[in-house]
């Protein structure tokens, strides 16, 4: 395994397991087998509707605490500072810990700022060892850098994938000293990912999958990558890829597969507002 240092010194495994979309029933053996096979790294959230359930594998998986890095998010519903303070609280009585090592505001909307605030003085408490955000595109996330100076976000989490590169957004965040984090590497498959023919071939050529050079590209970029799976095997084979590198050819060949927009969601858009906010809706009832 592969670590980065946050801007605030604590380390982080490169490559993690995430569980979003595992059923909350299938949830602890997941984490167990990825621990098993390796993964120290393990990234949750509050609208996942797991946290038990890591929180179960987590104290039964017989690795020591100070080895494993957890990572949970906030989600929307529980934004302003009495909010997200006590859902933080909460997600640390789901995980059965005393401290979580990372937690990310899920996403840009609502009250933000109230809820870092929250996050800030949780951080001071020692209650959290790094906070950031999720989602937040370089335009808010350079806002509440300048604009909440008390802790600069540690890590903001993005989609990242050869369709969706980020290469713009990864620039902003090395300016202002936010370590970029990837989700949906894969794209969930979409528009043929593990097939296209540019990634097959240098696949071919290191002796890897598709899905393994995609892993390394955002690796030898420098950003942490989230993969998920519920297949062991799948997951032996995703953190099987310390033992290559790409060259610029294979970067730059990459590199043009860049469409720069998100194969989920559109954030400037009016509409992906409203959507979050029916999630929330729902999320209620």
């Amino acid at each position: 395994m592969q670590y980065l240092t946050l801007n605030n010194g604590v380390i982080m495994p490169v490559l993690g397991f995430g569980v979003c979309q595992i059923p909350p029933e299938k949830t602890k053996q997941a984490v167990l087998d990825a621990i098993d096979v390796g993964y120290r790294l393990i990234d949750t959230a509050q609208s996942y509707l797991n946290e038990s359930e890591v929180g179960q594998a987590i104290a039964e998986c017989g690795v020591p605490r100070e080895e494993l890095f957890i990572t949970t998010k906030v989600w929307i519903e529980n934004y302003s500072y009495d909010k997200c303070r006590t859902s933080v609280l909460q997600s640390l009585e789901k995980l059965e810990l005393d401290y979580i090592d990372l937690v990310l505001l899920h996403q840009p909307f609502s009250d933000y700022y109230g809820a870092y605030r929250a996050l800030e003085d949780l951080y001071e408490e020692g209650l959290i060892r790094a906070i950031g955000v999720s989602n937040f595109l370089p335009d808010r996330l350079t806002d509440i850098c300048f604009f909440e100076r008390k802790v600069i976000p540690a890590v903001n989490q993005v989609e990242a994938n050869p369709f969706n590169a980020q290469y713009v957004a990864q620039a902003n965040m090395e300016k202002n000293g936010v370590q970029m984090a990837a989700w949906a590497p894969f794209g969930e498959g979409r528009q043929g990912m593990f097939t296209n023919e540019t990634l097959v071939k240098i696949g071919e050529k290191q002796g890897k999958t598709s899905a393994q050079v995609i892993l390394r590209w955002l690796i030898d970029r420098s950003i942490v990558v989230l993969c998920k799976t519920t297949h062991k095997e799948r997951m032996a084979e995703n953190i099987d890829v310390f033992d290559f590198a790409l060259d610029e050819d294979d970067m730059l060949d990459i590199m043009k597969l860049d469409r720069a927009e998100s194969l989920f969601f559109d954030y400037r858009n009016p509409e992906t507002v409203e959507r979050f906010d029916e999630m929330v809706e729902i999320r209620k009832i």
